[in-house]
């Protein structure tokens, strides 16, 4: 009954079925790792924002930024401008996702002579992207400074390409490592981005940077069930093709006779193995069978008796 699975077609599918089915179950499992790991990132954010500040300098150093887990741990850090260093960061969003402009970085120089880099917010992009944009000042004078701990930018975890060759003092990446080269003095890795400033400054200042989003997980865990219902819907499928299959082909008509007559034609065809009775009215004869040879008969040839 079940013969056509050893067909071509048949084993190809069936084979196809069998290398779809761990591969969905794997995709499942993907996305419920990136489910998880979205939960446990939002946690961590969640947690390091109701933390209590601490100082910049116990979360950084000259030799390393702040730790996976300290991530948006907020943080302070007191000193002076230093708008001499000031870089812009390029094709940065504001706060409605859709604007496109620069994140303006300066560095603050604390008592001892280090530098801790501080993203003080964003600003419009000009017309002019060659030439250094009009960047509102930062406060004079000694200030201290909260803000969310961050680490370094690569383009390996940011996406972003770092392009060389830009105008003087714009950057694409936020990066401790690579800016410190500009400076004539240490500078603590990774980076603040500030939320509040002590004294408060003036009007005008860049726009501030909102609190990262810690409530949202996405769809990652519908997709994994989506993925695990695939898997389980493969076999039923396969199961219900078979079967159709095989009723196709029970209900299928047969073969015809290979001579091409009509079984119901060549059931009737009888042969009469009783001879003609050729008795008279009275019922009495003599017995004998009309030999006649029909051939003869219909060709009308005349009998001797005639």
């Amino acid at each position: 009954m079940y013969r056509f699975l050893l067909s071509r077609q048949w084993v190809i599918l069936t084979l196809l079925g069998l290398a779809l089915i761990p591969a969905m179950i794997k995709l499942g499992f993907w996305q419920l790792h990136r489910h998880e790991s979205r939960v446990a990132h939002n946690e961590l954010i969640s947690s390091s924002l109701r933390a209590e500040p601490v100082p910049f300098d116990r979360l950084s150093s000259p030799a390393h930024g702040p730790a996976e887990d300290e991530q948006f741990r907020t943080a302070k850090a007191t000193g002076r401008y230093d708008t001499r260093h000031e870089v812009v960061v390029r094709q940065r969003t504001g706060a409605d996702g859709k604007s496109i402009g620069y994140f303006v970085v300066t560095p603050l120089v604390r008592e001892d002579g280090s530098a801790v880099l501080v993203n003080r917010g964003w600003i419009e992009a000009g017309g002019d992207l060659t030439r250094f944009p009009d960047v509102p000042a930062p406060p004079r004078g000694k200030i201290t400074v909260t803000g969310r701990a961050m680490a370094d930018e690569t383009s390996e975890a940011s996406g972003i390409k770092d392009k060389q060759g830009l105008p003087p003092r714009q950057v694409m990446l936020i990066n401790s490592g690579r800016l410190a080269g500009t400076l004539d003095r240490p500078v603590l890795r990774g980076y603040l981005q500030l939320t509040s400033t002590s004294p408060k400054p003036a009007a005008g200042q860049p726009q501030r940077i909102p609190e990262p989003d810690h409530s949202s997980i996405g769809a990652h865990m519908a997709y994994a069930v989506q993925w695990w219902l695939f898997a389980a819907g493969v076999p039923v499928g396969w199961v219900i093709l078979v079967r159709r299959e095989s009723r196709d082909r029970a209900a299928a008509p047969g073969t015809a006779p290979s001579d091409g007559a009509d079984p119901a034609e060549a059931g009737d065809t009888r042969v009469s193995a009783t001879p003609r009775d050729s008795s008279g009215p009275d019922g009495e004869g003599d017995g004998e069978q009309d030999r006649t040879p029909p051939s003869t008969a219909q060709a009308g040839i005349p009998s001797s008796a005639d």
